[in-house]
């Protein structure tokens, strides 16, 4: 039963890290745009959820409703006036301007919020659970596999069979012709990474509330959004879902056989997967 126990709770922690990948996914899987900052700006927008809330005395259903689009006109800032200067066939450039938007972002809320941890009232929601068969399952991480669940599929049907997920996946392949059929690239990757961004901003508000968050937890983030995109292969959101089941699953485990070991458990079967199918298990060789 414990084991059943630990898939269980790996899967709804899979829940919470297929939100960051999410992200991830569309950017470095469909784009090839690194951003470095990936884990921050969930930080970042987690820390201006938390103050909002503190200052304006607002709930989690609030928050989430300012947050998104504050996530998502964050996201079209950073592609226009950063990323769309850098952005091109070579990943170098995009990753050292990110990598610098990451230090000045953790200095930043530094700055503002100091390296206290913060989280995120939730009005009693995040202690909710339900036993099922003997197994006690949290009602805040169903909530937040869902959101994933509909959010992947949401994201996959807008990359799949929309003219914006058309253009962008034309623009991703091959910029030059796809200016030639009247596609805007700069105006395309702006609204995807306004996309990527608004995607983060689920992630933080849930974040916020099943844990606390500090300035300095941004690279965590980034580790697990990367590991989850590469488990589960690039340019495919549902592989990013799948990478990320695994990953949640494995720590789930690895911190039943010893509470030391469930984060070392996520990063060996990474190893594992980019030893044995470099292009991810769901990806194309």
């Amino acid at each position: 039963m414990q084991w059943l126990d630990a898939l269980v709770q790996g899967i709804l922690l899979g829940g919470m890290y297929a939100q960051y990948a999410l992200g991830m996914a569309l950017m470095f899987g469909v784009m090839r745009i690194v951003n470095i900052s990936h884990g921050d700006l969930v930080i970042l927008l987690s820390l201006i959820g938390i103050s909002m809330a503190a200052s304006w005395n607002f709930g989690p259903i609030a928050i989430l409703f300012i947050l998104v689009p504050i996530a998502v006109a964050l996201g079209w800032l950073l592609q226009m006036l950063v990323l769309n200067r850098v952005v091109g066939s070579d990943p170098l450039p995009s990753l050292i301007a990110t990598f610098g938007l990451s230090m000045a972002l953790q200095n930043l809320m530094l700055q503002v919020w100091s390296a206290n941890s913060r989280s995120l009232p939730g009005g009693g929601v995040e202690s909710l659970s339900v036993d099922v068969a003997g197994i006690h399952i949290g009602l805040l991480p169903m909530i937040v596999l869902g959101v994933a669940s509909a959010l992947t599929f949401g994201l996959d049907a807008t990359l799949k069979f929309t003219r914006f997920g058309r253009s962008l996946r034309a623009a991703a392949s091959d910029v030059e012709a796809a200016s030639m059929t009247g596609i805007n690239p700069r105006a395309v990757y702006a609204a995807a990474t306004a996309v990527a961004v608004g995607i983060l901003g689920f992630a933080a508000v849930f974040q916020t509330l099943r844990s606390t968050v500090a300035p300095a937890d941004g690279p965590a983030q980034l580790i697990y959004a990367f590991e989850a995109v590469i488990i589960g292969g690039m340019g495919t959101v549902w592989g990013a879902f799948a990478g990320s089941m695994m990953l949640g699953i494995a720590q789930a485990i690895g911190f039943r056989i010893d509470p030391g070991f469930g984060v070392l458990a996520g990063h060996l079967v990474f190893l594992i997967v980019l030893a044995t199918r470099p292009q991810g298990l769901f990806g194309r060789s």
